[in-house]
């Protein structure tokens, strides 16, 4: 697609922590994770993990391989390298997207942690926040409160995706919530026995979720420890 008209019909999201393709079973199997990610019908995926933290941050996934078994582009990033991210943050869009812009941050935290905004032409302006949040609440919201500052003053529909780390269904997010509708689709760990919805999508308030879930084949259940969350979305411009 050249670009995706808000109204033509949703448009598909998905986050997937892919744990550097190693799966519960202990393989490293990045065939696995690029045949699930095929599989999502997704038009932006915002990919954690996707980095080993060897020397130079060689990339999990083969960009070859998701160019030849997919219908995604990687989206690059200056002085990439091996990487196919930014701290372990990588986003795919379906081939033919208009990438307008691409921005790292860097975000607070003992641990070293980012984000990755990437700005594209959806039949209008959109930005994708691709994230892996700390495992603190503290610099969780330090973090979401960096990610808030960033975009204080932009006004277009954005999406935050990502493994954002908050067991609680409930606290945690609170600063957020002024300026986004925080969903969890549903339980993404761990994938051996779900029970926290730690994958989670915030959409600013002129974007509507219309459907979501969580990916459960036999496949996700063994290809990483989280499994992988999708949300079908539509744009409000009356908001």
């Amino acid at each position: 697609m050249t670009s995706l008209s808000h109204k033509s019909r949703p448009l598909r999201l998905a986050s997937y922590n892919i744990r550097k393709a190693k799966g519960v079973d202990g393989r490293y199997d990045p065939g696995r994770i690029v045949d699930i990610l095929a599989r999502l019908e997704a038009d932006v995926i915002a990919l954690q993990e996707a980095d080993f933290r060897w020397r130079g941050r060689p990339g999990a996934l083969s960009p070859d391989m998701i160019r030849q078994h997919t219908d995604y582009d990687l989206v690059p990033l200056a002085r990439q390298g091996d990487s196919l991210g930014w701290h372990g943050n990588a986003v795919l869009v379906r081939r033919g997207s208009i990438v307008t812009d691409v921005k790292p941050l860097i975000l607070p935290g003992l641990e070293p942690r980012g984000a990755l905004r990437v700005d594209l032409d959806m039949g209008g302006p959109f930005s994708v926040i691709a994230t892996h949040l700390g495992l603190t609440r503290f610099h969780r919201q330090r973090q979401l409160a960096a990610i808030s500052a960033a975009l204080a003053t932009d006004g277009r529909p954005t999406a935050i995706l990502g493994d954002f780390n908050e067991w609680s269904p409930t606290r945690g997010l609170d600063c957020l919530r002024a300026a986004f509708t925080v969903h969890a689709p549903g339980k993404s760990f761990h994938a051996a026995m779900p029970m926290a919805a730690l994958d989670r999508i915030a959409l600013s308030r002129d974007i509507a979720l219309t459907d979501g879930g969580v990916v459960q084949t036999r496949q996700s259940l063994l290809a990483s420890d989280h499994l992988p969350i999708w949300g079908d979305v539509r744009f409000d411009r009356a908001a």
